[in-house]
């Protein structure tokens, strides 16, 4: 299960990285549902939590903006897969309770190989994800000359925290959206592709 939750959490981070850590965090630090082992306790700090929440802000309300969530996707390319990798690499470790790696401290953790592999792992899901957003929306914004902006970007944003809590409470849950978030993601480029092959057939 652990992997499923990792998988959730590195998943929300490409549609919102700030979601799944404050999420994560906040659990973390208010309930006993995550238990963070040392090298991980870093993302319960009060003070980063406050960051996060006040970028988690700032990110919901450029995000439903047209245009300027164009640029705020650009900015995100380099944050959401960094988030995505943080989240993957501490969910597995907390899911397990930190088995193996339990009194490690933060620098002997990222020394340990497995760290890295799974820092990558988040990273590739959430650039997946977030490359999926990122040129969706121009689409999105192009063909309802804005108006799907703010409605999209709720959505995904429910999504991200569906998928957050989803992976620490019911991590099978949390691999049923990602797989229906894959479905959505083929349906739009197949239907972008067969837009771009044969504009004159409105389908």
């Amino acid at each position: 299960m652990e992997f499923l939750t990792a998988l959730g959490l590195s998943s929300a981070a490409g549609l919102n990285a700030y979601i799944p850590m404050l999420v994560f965090g906040l659990l973390a630090r208010f309930t006993s549902l995550v238990s963070l082992p040392p090298a991980w306790q870093w993302l319960s700090d009060p003070i980063l939590l406050a960051i996060v929440g006040v970028l988690l802000v700032i990110e919901v309300v450029a995000d439903k903006v047209p245009a300027v969530d164009t640029i705020n996707d650009a900015i995100q390319t380099v944050i959401r897969p960094t988030s995505g990798g943080l989240m993957f690499a501490s969910g597995i470790d907390s899911a397990t309770g930190g088995a193996g790696m339990q009194q490690l401290s933060t620098s002997e953790t990222l020394r340990q190989p497995s760290t890295w592999i799974a820092l990558v792992v988040g990273f590739a899901v959430a650039l997946g994800i977030h490359f999926f957003k990122s040129s969706s929306r121009p689409v999105w914004n192009t063909s309802t000359l804005g108006v799907a902006a703010p409605i999209v970007s709720t959505g995904e944003d429910v999504t991200a925290a569906a998928l957050s809590f989803s992976a620490v409470l019911v991590p099978i849950v949390a691999l049923l959206l990602v797989l229906a978030l894959i479905g959505v993601i083929v349906w739009f480029f197949l239907k972008v592709r067969k837009h771009i092959t044969n504009p004159s057939r409105v389908a």
